[in-house]
């Protein structure tokens, strides 16, 4: 080429290449990656740590089924339904006519008063034992149990409804009225239904 243009000497004019925008954007991206891999790892690491991803863990979790109803309540007979007959199998004289005016009073009706036979005469060693057929279980033994807390349950083969009372070596004294009377109060209620989660 001739003209001003022309090339004389041993210089050459320097020429750049074109910039390229690609590149830049590819650093861009590379360092967004980076560091989106970077705080991921992160994650990953504190929830090894702490225990897991709390979301995934509730995903998982059964749902509770809804509330089953509650048992019913038990019926138990009153005190005046339970006849009640009172042995002493202590040393002590007069302790069996004691528990029976004291039954008396919180509405039980009495039946025989005694001494024990020698089948339980000083034999009993809690505070007592209520003996009677297998239907007083669930009826009369709850009932009479809680007058007097801690008294072993014994069934035989009588046909009555009767319950005997044999006062044990233990014994001290019935419970106090207001405490039966919660105690029979509680017994009486529904039973609150298990929860299944």
């Amino acid at each position: 080429m001739g003209g001003k243009y022309r090339i004389t000497g041993d210089k050459y004019p320097r020429m750049r290449r074109p910039r390229r925008r690609s590149r830049l954007v590819l650093a861009a991206i590379a360092s967004v990656v980076a560091l989106g891999l970077a705080g991921w790892g992160t994650l990953q690491l504190i929830d090894v740590f702490t225990g897991g991803d709390k979301t995934a863990s509730a995903a998982d979790r059964k749902q509770c089924p809804s509330p089953k109803p509650s048992a019913p309540a038990k019926v138990l007979p009153q005190p005046a339904k339970i006849t009640v007959n009172v042995y002493n199998a202590t040393p002590r004289s007069g302790l069996a006519k004691a528990a029976a005016d004291e039954l008396k009073k919180r509405g039980f009706k009495i039946g025989e008063v005694g001494n024990a036979t020698a089948a339980y005469d000083k034999k009993v060693p809690g505070p007592g034992l209520l003996l009677g057929a297998p239907a007083a279980v669930d009826g009369s033994f709850p009932v009479l149990g809680t007058q007097l807390p801690g008294a072993l349950t014994k069934t035989d083969t009588r046909k009555n409804g009767e319950v005997d009372l044999i006062i044990g070596t233990q014994f001290k004294a019935f419970s106090k009225p207001q405490a039966a009377a919660s105690a029979l109060t509680a017994l009486t209620k529904p039973a609150p239904a298990p929860s299944s989660c």
